[in-house]
């Protein structure tokens, strides 16, 4: 999962389609021409061994600057080429991305700007792409102009000896199969380059056959029991995190503990770090240093199956699959008709889904497009209710939503998840502060863990003033739309 939050969608794109299909269509005709080239020059070199040697006399030189021109054309070439790989990647992005979000582009009239930009990515691509074919030509027309010269040279040398000095038939096959020797020597040349070019790809997919895996879904030897966690209380000691090992610390060693059946709150600044703490919580980030123990069981320890089953989690993107309502509320169909018909009432969606033609059949397009935002998200809700695990996470889940599905999913996860330990990433710091704790994040470090009454009664404490910055905001946003 790491490596699909740090890799950019267009340079996975642009492997599975442009450097995926040079080598199934490109490459293999290539070697084939190279072959066939291969096999020509040597026939012609054996031919020519008994019938005119002494034009070897030629070859040899020739041959000699071909390879040369051939190292000095592919050191640049290989560059090139895997700069066009690298600027091609952003042009499928943003291609993707504007695709996506062209709803939301034309109701803002940003279609100028999107254009500039994929015009100016397109350049950007072209360049490296317009300096390969010219390399290619820089080849090409020397390797012509050698070929050209031999054979001029040839002529010449014919020409210029006294007559009777070499038989005139041997002469004319020498003359020909020099010609046909030359120009093979070029094209060989460059069948071997167009190929090495080509070989750029089969590279590029190389390197992702070598990206680390995550570890195993299940550790046999340690396993939980099917009840665990039972209490849901999650003890973090000395947390540390970073994203790569050259990068610095996110996490800077964090200690403190989620009571279990508790509601905590995680409140902070942007960079503070609250969607790392997440993320280690579910493994998608190894911690560097540090443990984290659910119900005194280190999450380290076991495999990532058995930890990422027991908790749930509603994400800020709410996220639905191209299927039907049934397959998207309950992929590995673990539960009956009777269960998501209850999941689905309780998040306020049975009603909707009752009038579709399909019920539960009822089609859901790719993205979950021909559903709202905030019924995508209800219907995050209605998973987690359906899976009911003692452990559920909030990472900013009422962010994209209106106020009214926001106090709807904030009620029914109190009445549906009164006993188990609820961590909430909070957009909105109203959200919160209904929460039996706060902690509040600075720079990867606690900077203060309490209740929210105590933390509001003291007027200098970060959370009180975040609040108080929150109120202000709110206030001056509802005068401006008061006066639109």
């Amino acid at each position: 999962m790491s490596f699909f939050d740090s890799t950019p969608s267009g340079r996975i794109l642009n492997r599975a389609s442009t450097d995926q299909s040079a080598v199934d269509l490109n490459i293999p005709s290539l070697v084939g021409q190279f072959a066939f080239s291969i096999i020509q020059l040597l026939g012609i070199i054996a031919v020519m061994s008994q019938v005119a040697w002494q034009v070897f006399i030629v070859f040899i030189p020739v041959i000699s600057i071909c390879i040369w021109l051939q190292n000095y054309y592919i050191q640049s070439a290989r560059e090139l080429a895997r700069l066009v790989g690298v600027c091609k990647a952003p042009v499928i992005q943003h291609f993707s991305e504007t695709l996506s979000g062209s709803s939301t582009i034309r109701s803002f009239d940003q279609e100028s700007r999107f254009c500039d930009t994929s015009m100016k990515l397109i350049d950007e691509y072209s360049r490296p792409k317009f300096h390969t074919s010219g390399a290619m030509e820089w080849l090409c027309v020397r390797l012509d102009m050698l070929s050209l010269v031999t054979f001029a040279f040839s002529l010449i040398f014919l020409i210029l000896i006294p007559e009777g000095t070499i038989d005139p038939s041997v002469a004319g096959l020498a003359v020909t199969y020099g010609l046909n020797l030359n120009m093979l020597q070029a094209w060989t040349v460059w069948n071997l380059c167009s190929m090495e070019n080509r070989i750029i790809s089969v590279e590029r997919i190389i390197q992702y056959t070598s990206i680390p895996s995550e570890p195993p879904l299940v550790v046999e030897s340690i396993r939980p029991e099917s009840e665990w966690p039972l209490h849901g209380e999650i003890s973090i000691q000395n947390l540390q995190v970073r994203y790569a090992p050259h990068m610095p610390l996110v996490l800077r060693g964090i200690t403190c503990t989620y009571f279990g059946g508790k509601r905590t709150g995680i409140v902070g600044r942007t960079g503070s770090g609250k969607s790392t703490l997440i993320q280690t919580l579910f493994r998608i980030v190894e911690p560097t240093d540090g443990q984290i123990l659910i119900d005194n069981t280190n999450i380290l320890s076991i495999g990532l199956h058995d930890l990422r089953s027991r908790l749930s989690i509603i994400p800020q993107d709410p996220t639905m699959f191209e299927g039907t309502v049934r397959s998207n509320l309950d992929p590995l169909e673990e539960y009956t008709d009777e269960q998501i018909w209850e999941a689905l009432d309780k998040c306020q969606l049975g009603d909707e889904v009752r009038k579709k033609e399909g019920k539960l059949d009822s089609a859901v397009s790719e993205n979950g497009e021909n559903w709202s935002v905030g019924q995508r998200q209800l219907v995050c809700l209605g998973r987690v209710l359906l899976k009911k695990s003692k452990i559920l996470v909030l990472d900013e889940a009422t962010a994209s939503v209106d106020t009214a599905t926001d106090n709807l999913i904030q009620q029914t996860l109190k009445q549906h998840f009164y006993d188990s330990t609820v961590i909430t990433i909070a957009h909105r710091i109203t959200s919160v502060l209904d929460s039996d704790m706060v902690l509040l994040l600075d720079h990867g470090l606690v900077k203060e863990y309490d209740t929210p009454k105590k933390l509001l009664e003291d007027k200098f404490s970060s959370f009180a003033k975040l609040v108080a910055e929150y109120s202000m905001r709110s206030s001056s946003s509802y005068e401006n739309l008061e006066e639109i």
